[in-house]
């Protein structure tokens, strides 16, 4: 008989890891979404102690460090420091390879929307979408 293991019981081990850890966050930057990194830096965090013994660590608060590791966080680059820092990380930075993609993040393309399609009104009565991607 197979044995089965808890998916988020298998990553909290595998994310205590350090090289893991950090390759886990490599692959959540690479995807481009601001709110991945956080969320997956939110999973490390909790693997490697959770958000009290953190907030000793960094000296912010457990609610601080919820609100600035959710999707939608926003965390000052010294809070971004502290929490890797406290996990036993660092930032790096190198320069992209040969044929890589350059990307230019803007505060218009970080948060990518798509807009709504705009409706008119058929002479039937039934609504009728119109496609604004031009």
């Amino acid at each position: 008989m197979k044995r089965t293991v808890d998916h988020d019981k298998f990553m909290r081990e595998r994310l205590a890891d350090a090289d893991f850890a950090a390759g886990y966050l490599r692959a959540a930057l690479e995807d481009g979404e601001p709110g991945v990194l956080l969320l997956a830096l939110r999973r490390v965090v909790e693997a490697r102690g959770g958000m009290t013994k953190l907030a000793r660590q960094t000296g912010l608060t457990r609610e601080a460090l919820y609100r600035t590791l959710s999707k939608g966080g926003n965390p000052r680059l010294s809070s971004l420091r502290a929490i890797l820092a406290a996990s036993g990380l660092h930032l790096s930075i190198k320069p992209l390879v040969a044929g890589q993609k350059k990307r230019r993040p803007t505060a218009s393309n970080a948060r990518k929307t798509t807009k709504p399609a705009r409706r008119s009104i058929r002479a039937s009565g039934e609504p009728e979408r119109i496609s604004t991607n031009c």
